[in-house]
This record gives structure tokens, sequence and C-alpha cells, in this order.
């Protein structure tokens, strides 16, 4: 009985732009074979892949910046306020910074924009809003700030947002942390108490 022994590997170099390819084919009992080429492209690709898998979303990068050593999402309202006195109604890390939203005296909008690493303050603008009317209603009888949510909602993780929900009956601050290992949980915090609970919308 005829047996086929793979008798040979064939190792071939060529320049595919740029890059090296390698052949390598493989002989069985009834004589097929089966090649397989790969390239340098090939493998950066699975390397990229892995890279975004551990990633996660684009405010990953944001998140490492608030992580211990770096400011706050209260420590960046604090500046905010320093700088642009008022009710400060959110803070996001945006693009590599703090973004708080302060509801100034006159019912103006302003948007500062704080340094993650630093706390400086790296500029701010007016913003054409109309909405003043119904956050101080939404904030009526409220005792707990952007910057005291904030804090409550530190003791489950990195705060990266704190917003105010000025919507439906359920009115309050809305934060969102992100654990360690990248989990992200959204999580309600009581206006008056300043008691953190799970958001029930949070998949």
């Amino acid at each position: 009985m005829k047996r086929n022994i793979l008798i040979a590997v064939v190792t071939a170099a060529a320049l595919v732009g740029g890059g090296t390819a390698t052949a390598l084919a493989v002989a069985g009992d009834d004589d097929d074979s089966t090649s397989v080429t790969r390239t340098d492209d090939d493998r950066d690709d699975r390397g990229e892949d892995r890279s975004d898998d551990r990633d996660g979303d684009d405010d990953d990068g944001a998140v490492l910046a608030a992580a211990p050593g770096g400011v706050t999402a209260a420590e960046a309202i604090t500046a905010a306020l320093e700088h642009t006195p008022g009710t400060a109604v959110s803070a996001e890390l945006d693009d590599g910074s703090w973004e708080v939203d302060v509801l100034a005296e006159g019912d103006t909008w302003h948007t500062v924009r704080i340094a993650p690493d630093s706390g400086k303050v790296l500029g701010a603008q007016k913003d054409d809003e109309d909405d003043a009317a119904e956050v101080r209603a939404a904030l009526k009888g409220a005792s707990v700030t952007a910057e005291d949510a904030a804090k409550a909602a530190a003791a489950k993780g990195t705060v990266v947002s704190v917003d105010l929900d000025d919507d439906g009956g359920d009115k309050g601050w809305e934060a969102e942390t992100r654990a360690s290992g990248g989990d992200a949980r959204d999580w309600n915090v009581d206006p008056k108490t300043a008691s953190v609970t799970p958001d029930r919308d949070d998949d």
C-alpha cells in the first residue's frame, strides 16, 4: 500500500507590500495538499483586533485619566465653579478633558474645560441654552450638588460623568462609573439624601 509521507516543508520568503509571506505546504495520504499563506499585515491586523478588544469603547483613554492620581469628577466641578461661579449641572470626560456645564447668574450657560491631569482650566465658552427654568425647577429643594453626587458615586467606581436628569418624575443626578476592569455602570443619586442606587435602565 502506497503511503505518502510529508517529506518537505517549504518556506518561502517573499516581499509583499513591505511585509513577508510564509507558505506552508502539507501533503496527506490522498495527495491533496493545503497551502496556507500568512502575511505580516495579517498578524498586525490580529494584533490590532486584540488591542481594540482590550481598549473597549472610545472613552477608555479618558477613563484612565480619571484613575487614582488624576483629577476626579468632583475636583473638576470645584475647579470649574471657581472659574465660573454658578450651579454645576453636569461633568463629563470628553475628548481628553473634563467638560463641566455651569448655569450661572442671569440664566446663562457656560462650558468649562478642565485638564484631567492638573485640574487647570483649559478654556470656557458661553452656550446658547434655553432650559434654565427646567433645570432650576428640577433642583428646587435639592440639597445634593453635582459635586456631592460625584463624591457619592465614587464609592462605586471611577466616575466618568455626572448629570442632572430633569425629565420625567424621577428628577435627580445620574452618574456613570467605570470599574478597574473597564465595566461601565449607571447610577441614580438621590438629590436630597445622596443615596446611590443602580439605574433601572442600565443594561
